[in-house]
């Protein structure tokens, strides 16, 4: 007799506790995109950083109303300024993510506990951190050529996601409830 697996929801795949990566929105504008990331940290342990002018409230009302069921699980830090945010999170070298970027997603020095960084939904990074970084900045390949970038959450997940698999996070896993 071979044995029953639970499939419901109850029993899912549970990642091992690692030290969490960093994703930080600068002058995140839509509040759908900032609430699924926000879920996708608390699904992963990442933390969470919102940096300058934040294009929605934050208040509890507003972020009930934008889908952010999963905020009170999610680490979430705002900050004023870029160097305050890196500061904070205690690192100099941030993996920056731009469709203009020359470099692919895949070629990112993914480390444990780094720092992924992503520009608002209609004009990306501000140009002062792009110059900033010249050599940090990489994109998220697209095969259309009508297409020219990819939705903020779901760029978000793909680079997270690959910073998981690249640091060994996803290799250790228990089906647990």
């Amino acid at each position: 007799m071979t044995e029953k697996i639970d499939t419901t929801w109850k029993s899912r795949l549970r990642m091992a506790p690692t030290e969490p990566v960093h994703i930080v929105l600068v002058n995140p504008e839509i509040p759908q995109n900032t609430g699924n990331i926000a879920r996708l940290c608390a699904a992963t342990g990442a933390h969470l950083h919102l940096v300058g002018n934040i294009g929605f409230s934050l208040d509890e009302k507003a972020v009930r109303r934008a889908g952010l069921d999963y905020w009170h699980l999610v680490t979430v830090c705002t900050h004023t300024t870029f160097s305050d945010c890196l500061h904070h999170i205690g690192t100099e070298r941030p993996i920056l993510f731009s469709s203009k970027a020359n470099k692919s997603f895949l070629e990112a020095p993914y480390t444990s506990g780094c720092t992924l960084v992503f520009g608002a939904e209609s004009v990306g990074l501000p140009d002062d951190i792009v110059c900033r970084y010249p050599d940090d900045q990489y994109g998220i390949p697209t095969l259309s050529k009508s297409v020219r970038s990819l939705n903020l959450a779901n760029s978000v997940s793909i680079a997270l996601y690959k910073t998981l698999e690249v640091t060994g996070a996803l290799n250790s896993f228990m089906l647990s409830p």
